[in-house]
């Protein structure tokens, strides 16, 4: 009832709020020095209100699909208005390369939504911290002891468990019911899962485990959920306050309460695991894995920080690798040609052997596969918003302090100018000799300059070797109808609907 009387008295005052907005908009549009104006990245045609920007064009949750159709009118850096903020939005690689790397030090500053300063902790992640002090000391600890070529080394074992227990797993599905189509994700998420438990805590999840906080014990099913899934579908809900911040004062209890509920469960779960490893640390056993370093060298780390840090490395992992592979696994299946090629190419190089890591360099159709998949379906579509902290330049436009910077990965990848058909899935684009077969960066996926992604070299040691494993090992064939299953969620390139897939073991 005082939720409503709050609410009843505050529709008034924002009504009253968005009026005066709107006067004034078209104040200072009149006033305005047109010379100044002339320097700014040209501007989209606004609809309705212009308090209320180029909002309503983005209702259809597929941002970066309408930035990328905007490019093709207004060049490759244009500026929209978003309620009370002005962002710029970068569509090629030249403009995105230049935020990332020339103009670093002007942009180098995170613009976070309500929900992901909850989610994050107020940036206490490697990929979303501020670049300070703080981000260089734990992007050392997370490339040291887990993402680094030393720290690959060391988790090689896991790796090849992850490879075989799939291979395993399908053979049995395969034997069991050999109609059926399998569920590619379902089977590939168990296991990343599990590799990400093993590097952060040491030990996949072998049992249920009681959650004090929350009174219950939680299935290794039901973990996964709380620490990925619903994570996932919080950190892209949208509050309208994040668009008019001087409304913040009127209440949205439906969203606070969904983000913080979920952060509640989030950390319920994650103390549950770290105090079971504290209790094996106390008992004299060690295992080199993530938490037994950060609570023996981050001593400058609250035990909240550890957690989020301890957490990134278990939704990373355990998310976009999983993306990136779905959708290859798809296209290969979409694709018998492509397929075929790809198999033969691991025939003649590893004969009667399994698709190695060591193998990689050898294969370069797998690695164009790897990275063609890359630049059509990017886990990452738009980069975390950044903001101009003084006053720079890009791609020729004056860009003032404030401004937010939108880079669009999906728009850099599409792009006509650099790539013939974009819309099409053509691994052989990667196989001319511009290419380093082992570039990482042939796309603009993994970012660049000094917040380039920390996870690149994992995500190839994970997904390349798999997809070849999985060629070798069977014919790949969707299953009716899958096809045209290419929906998304949200703002992400996640696949809306998990793939299937018909299996035929290689003789």
């Amino acid at each position: 009832m005082e939720d409503f009387r709050a609410m009843s008295f505050a529709i008034p005052i924002a009504l009253a709020a968005l009026s005066w907005l709107f006067l004034y908009y078209i104040k200072v549009s009149f006033f305005s020095n047109k010379t100044a104006q002339a320097k700014l990245p040209p501007v989209p045609v606004v609809p309705g209100l212009p308090v209320i920007g180029n909002l309503l064009q983005l209702k259809e949750k597929k941002p970066y699909q309408t930035f990328t159709r905007w490019a093709e009118e207004y060049g490759p850096i244009y500026s929209i208005r978003t309620g009370a903020s002005t962002m710029v939005v970068l569509n090629t690689t030249q403009v995105a390369k230049e935020a990332m790397v020339t103009r670093y030090s002007s942009i180098s500053t995170r613009k976070l939504s309500n929900a992901l300063k909850i989610l994050t902790a107020d940036k206490c992640m490697v990929a979303i911290s501020d670049y300070n002090d703080f981000h260089k000391m734990i992007k050392r600890y997370i490339l040291s002891n887990v993402l680094g070529p030393s720290a690959q080394k060391r988790h090689r074992n896991n790796r090849d468990t992850l490879r075989a227990n799939v291979s395993s797993r399908l053979h049995s599905h395969v034997k069991n019911t050999p109609q059926d189509a399998v569920n590619f994700r379902r089977v590939f998420e168990w296991e990343l899962f599990g590799i990400s438990l093993k590097q952060a805590f040491g030990k996949d999840i072998e049992k249920p485990i009681y959650v004090e906080e929350l009174g219950t014990t939680l299935s290794r099913d039901e973990i996964f959920k709380v620490l990925v899934l619903d994570i996932m579908e919080g950190a892209i809900e949208v509050d309208w306050r994040d668009f008019f911040p001087y409304l913040r004062w009127i209440p949205n209890k439906r969203m606070e309460t969904k983000i913080q509920l979920l952060d509640f469960r989030r950390k319920a779960v994650m103390t549950a695991l770290i105090n079971e490893q504290k209790k094996r640390i106390a008992s004299g056993e060690e295992i080199n894995c993530y938490i037994d370093f950060l609570l023996n060298e981050g001593k400058t780390l609250t035990m909240d920080q550890i957690t989020m840090l301890l957490w990134e490395t278990v939704i990373e992992t355990a998310d976009t690798t999983m993306v990136t592979t779905e959708w290859a696994m798809y296209e290969v299946a979409k694709d018998p040609k492509r397929q075929d090629r790809l198999y033969q190419e691991i025939q003649k190089v590893c004969g009667l052997e399994m698709v190695t890591e060591e193998h990689l360099s050898q294969l370069p159709y797998l690695n164009a596969v790897f990275h063609e998949t890359l630049r059509k379906h990017s886990p990452a579509a738009l980069v975390p918003l950044r903001y101009a902290h003084e006053d720079t330049q890009l791609g020729g436009y004056y860009i003032p302090a404030g401004t937010e910077i939108a880079i669009n990965i999906y728009g850099c990848n599409m792009d006509k100018h650099q790539w013939e058909s974009p819309e099409e899935w053509k691994p052989e684009r990667f196989l001319e000799p511009k290419y380093d077969p082992m570039d990482l960066y042939k796309t603009m996926a993994f970012g660049a300059g000094k917040r380039v992604c920390a996870g690149s070299l994992q995500a190839m040691l994970i997904a390349c070797p798999m997809i070849g494993r999985l060629v070798q090992e069977f014919e790949w064939k969707l299953r009716d109808g899958e096809e045209e299953n290419v929906d998304t969620v949200g703002l992400t390139t996640h696949k809306r609907y998990p793939m299937h897939a018909i299996l035929k073991p290689r003789s």
